[in-house]
């Protein structure tokens, strides 16, 4: 694990959009197509800001996938992770297609598309975040490491609906969804690389835990700490407990 730190969050999503470009473009001189996981939140404004700035990406041989969802939010509700990304990422690129996840439509059928989709070759690279209860995706603690599935639903536990609402997002506990679509955690760990960005002093607690403590479940985004091609970049708010 490479690990980077920039003094704001601006900075953050700087660093690891350049990286994230540099990386498709490199991937993109050795072969046709580049398939690439995008994530959402707060953590990602700057990082989807600077890489639909970044020259010299080929989009329309870039297939991208959506990470997760809530479940009964359509894409023009603030807080749709659909829109989010229509907005911050495929309205600004070419991208040769989206894989979006559906949140108003069955889950099981959007479960076994998704899938499909993902599973038609390797990702090269995936950008994340750590949320404030250490999930990866919407992988709450006690995330599975072990299912083989690519993507799954899940219960959201009250901390990373509390996350949701601190955001800004929703207005109350109350309105935040209790389920989502998410990509499994070794989904993402099968990424062949990842930039995964992490400002703001909210995260600190969880950025301590998932590099200085065991490896476990109960601190999913502890297991990035396996994976052999990763760039981890915070801020000095979130590292300041390092």
């Amino acid at each position: 694990m490479e690990i980077k730190i920039a003094s704001d969050a601006q900075q953050v999503g700087q660093i690891a959009g350049s990286l994230a470009a540099e990386t498709l473009r490199e991937v993109l001189r050795r072969q046709d197509r580049a398939r690439l996981i995008v994530a959402t939140g707060a953590s990602q404004f700057a990082t989807l800001e600077r890489l639909t700035s970044e020259p010299g990406i080929d989009w329309a041989r870039v297939d991208a996938f959506h990470l997760d969802e809530y479940i009964g939010l359509s894409a023009d509700h603030p807080a749709s992770f659909c829109g989010y990304l229509r907005d911050r990422f495929v309205s600004k690129v070419p991208v040769g297609s989206f894989h979006y996840l559906d949140g108003t439509r069955d889950p099981v059928d959007v479960v076994a598309q998704a899938t499909e989709a993902f599973r038609k070759g390797p990702i090269d690279l995936a950008l994340i975040g750590i949320g404030e209860n250490g999930h990866l995706a919407f992988n709450d603690p006690p995330a599975d490491f072990e299912t083989s599935a690519t993507y799954h639903v899940v219960q959201l536990d009250e901390a990373c609906r509390m996350q949701q609402v601190g955001e800004g997002w929703f207005g109350s506990l109350e309105e935040v969804p209790t389920h989502a679509l998410s990509m499994t955690v070794k989904a993402i760990m099968a990424s062949q690389n990842i930039v995964c960005s992490v400002p703001d002093e909210r995260k600190a607690e969880a950025v301590r835990n998932s590099l200085q403590k065991e490896i476990t479940p109960d601190v999913p985004a502890s297991i990035l700490r396996e994976h052999p091609h990763i760039t981890l970049v915070l801020d000095t708010a979130s590292a300041k407990l390092l």
